[in-house]
């Protein structure tokens, strides 16, 4: 029936009142309002608590910024906003799975990233978190695999343009995949237009930097500085000709630290974060930030004010675009890792995401070892997080696997720390009887005797040492432990909860990149061999990504066994992120035992990490109310003998929940 007039909607009214009717709200800038008033609060305290007097003048600094970000925001990424402000858990669910890759060696660049084969192969694996690394301009020749940027506000040529950065964002979008891109806090490339100013003699850029005329503060500094890269950047100080001055080069002498101290190095940094934002990345891995503040006598490093810049950052960021969350890249130890996701005056105002170092290198430990007793020990010593953040966890990534085990833990379990340390390196680079894991030594410190190991997961896990088996039933035997071990370990990972992520190449169980040191400016880093090229066709190797399909191979069934973990996980609401996990006595030393409280009931996860059965005794799942349970791996009752116990196959897994 036609709408009457006066009733179901309003007459036109005549043009002389048109003239003076109140022009309608924008709705968009009531919302901007609405975000600053409940987010500048925050931001203020963050800077208050860094800057002192000049928080207010560079607040005012702060919102300039937001209001210009605020106009530039896409209408798509906006309505994306507010569905996430509609579901502010969005990252924390159980249907999250990550995967990390270096575009150039996962696709080629970014259109390819966007395209059908490659967007299908992610969903294949249940993949709705994608983090590419460093993408954005590094500085020509070596960048420390691209973490030396020398533009924050372009992509490296070679993958593509800003314009097609933002185009794989609304792709990955349309199928309800998020994108992580690096940003590197704490240092720029010596040929970033900020150093390149400061050379030249402008003041304002000198100020971006720590710089010293002679070596008297950077020797005062040295005394308690620990060395990143002992083997090829020993110390944290370089002297820069053109600058005539020592600058703080904590990681290369082509990497000049920013000081953050500067108020204008905080509003530069906010540009950078609005921008990459704006072309639609939903988070922001920051790199090195555990290094940002520097304090003389310290290590300089998780220094409080860290967590106060961070903190006002994500503020600010919040006004902007509430739906994208920071990341940090933070691999320091327990204590000082959960102020990352906000602790104290900070609770859950820092970052919303990070890394459990922790967790990667217990679960390899213990696949050595054969024993979870350190692994439970270490894990404990974590303080409750959040319930609005989530960890990453993972097995492997871009990096090295520093062997990050504390003495005083290590001790509590009658093991020498340092002695273990050493035994991981030489079980992980074959040198320890009976090991069949082959990866490489990465930096060597000869004072520590600390050694970090280069290996892809199935490097790691045995396979180059099983392939070269004469064939027969004993190779077979020894590639399938190498499944094994893969798919156990990354059980663990999606197991605990958090936000798991996959590194490129171990769901195919690729092996280390043997020809790693043949493309210039790889020459002397080995991690480019864990870092290899993933095989759409068959490569040289003969590995090829078409394997996946084929259960006769172990690719084949490393990433079929990954498909359905990342399956059983969707369907687990006691893996969600806001329930912590609790890590119980081991109810033998080679059974971790992971429980995970939720409103539904519980999740007890049992992981076996030897090579032989193991028998788990009934009373453990009566304990927590799984007198009738079911594996969610395998979705059907559990199996236990008369006595009510539980066999766990070598390296097998269990997720039990109440039946």
């Amino acid at each position: 029936m036609p709408a009457q007039p006066g009733r179901d909607r309003p007459t036109s009214p005549p043009a002389q009142a048109a003239e003076h009717a109140p022009e309608a709200p924008d709705l968009h800038d009531e919302l901007f309002g609405l975000r600053l008033e409940r987010w500048l609060p925050d931001c203020a305290a963050g800077l208050d608590e860094v800057y002192g007097e000049q928080a207010g003048p560079l607040l005012e600094r702060v919102v300039t910024v937001l209001r210009g970000a605020h106009a530039a925001r896409r209408p798509a990424l906006r309505l994306l906003d507010q569905r996430r402000l509609l579901r502010p858990d969005w990252f924390q669910g159980p249907e999250m799975l990550g995967y990390a890759a270096y575009t150039e060696r996962f696709a080629g660049d970014l259109r390819t990233v966007a395209g059908e084969e490659v967007l299908g192969y992610l969903g294949e694996l249940g993949v709705t978190y994608l983090h590419l690394l460093p993408l954005l301009t590094p500085r020509p020749g070596d960048s420390d695999g691209g973490y030396a940027v020398m533009d924050y506000r372009s992509v490296r040529p070679d993958l593509g343009t800003n314009d097609d950065l933002a185009a794989l964002a609304d792709a990955l979008h349309a199928r309800g995949t998020s994108l992580c891109v690096d940003l590197v806090l704490n240092h720029v490339a010596r040929e970033h237009e900020w150093a390149v100013r400061a050379r030249a003699g402008e003041q304002r850029y000198r100020a971006f930097f720590r710089t010293f005329p002679d070596r008297t503060w950077p020797d005062a500094y040295e005394q308690t500085l620990p060395e990143v890269f002992p083997d090829f950047a020993p110390g944290s100080f370089t002297f820069d000709d053109e600058l005539d001055a020592w600058v703080w080069t904590t990681f290369n002498s082509w990497q000049w630290d920013v000081d953050w101290s500067n108020p204008d190095v905080f509003v530069a940094y906010l540009e950078v974060v609005c921008h990459l934002a704006n072309l639609g990345v939903d988070v922001l891995r920051l790199d090195a930030i555990a290094f940002l503040w520097k304090r003389l006598g310290t290590a300089c490093q998780n220094e409080p004010e860290v967590h106060a810049i961070t903190r006002a950052l994500r503020a600010a960021l919040r006004v902007v675009a509430p739906g994208v969350l920071l990341k940090a890249e933070a691999i320091v130890g327990p204590r000082d890792l959960v102020p990352y996701l906000g602790t104290g005056r900070h609770h859950g105002k820092v970052s919303d995401l990070a890394y459990h170092n922790s967790l990667m290198v217990q679960v390899w430990s213990m696949l050595a070892s054969r024993d979870v007793r350190l692994a439970v020990h270490a894990l404990r010593q974590f303080d409750p997080v959040p319930p609005t953040t989530s960890w990453i966890t993972y097995l492997r990534c871009h990096d090295d696997i520093g062997w990050a085990v504390d003495d005083g833990d290590a001790a509590a379990v009658g093991l020498d720390g340092g002695a273990h340390r050493a035994f991981l390196s030489d079980w992980y680079t074959g040198s320890f009887p009976g090991s069949s894991a082959r990866g490489l030594v990465f930096q060597h410190n000869e004072d520590t005797g600390d050694r970090r190991v280069s290996g892809t997961a199935a490097t790691l896990a045995g396979l180059d040492a099983a392939l070269v088996l004469p064939a027969g039933p004993e190779r077979d035997a020894a590639l399938q432990r190498v499944v094994d071990r893969v798919l156990l370990a990354h059980a663990v990972v999606m197991g605990f909860g958090g936000l798991p992520v996959l590194w490129s190449g171990d769901e195919l169980a690729l092996r280390d990149d043997l020809g790693w040191a043949d493309e210039p400016g790889h020459e002397g880093d080995n991690r480019w061999a864990h870092r290899p090229r993933l095989p759409w066709r068959t490569d040289a190797l003969g590995q090829d990504a078409a394997a996946r399909h084929d259960p006769s191979t172990v690719a084949g069934r490393v990433f079929q066994g990954l498909v359905r973990l990342a399956a059983a996980r969707r369907g687990t609401v006691q893996l969600h992120a806001a329930y912590p996990t609790e890590v119980l006595d081991p109810p033998d030393p080679g059974v971790l035992a992971l429980l995970r409280r939720h409103p539904e009931g519980p999740m007890l996860g049992l992981y076996n990490v030897t090579e032989h059965p193991v028998e788990v005794t009934g009373w453990l799942l009566g304990l927590h109310g799984l007198h009738h349970a079911v594996d969610r791996l395998g979705g059907v009752p559990v199996r236990t003998d008369d006595a009510g116990s539980v066999v766990l196959e070598p390296y097998g897994v269990r997720w039990l929940v109440a039946a």
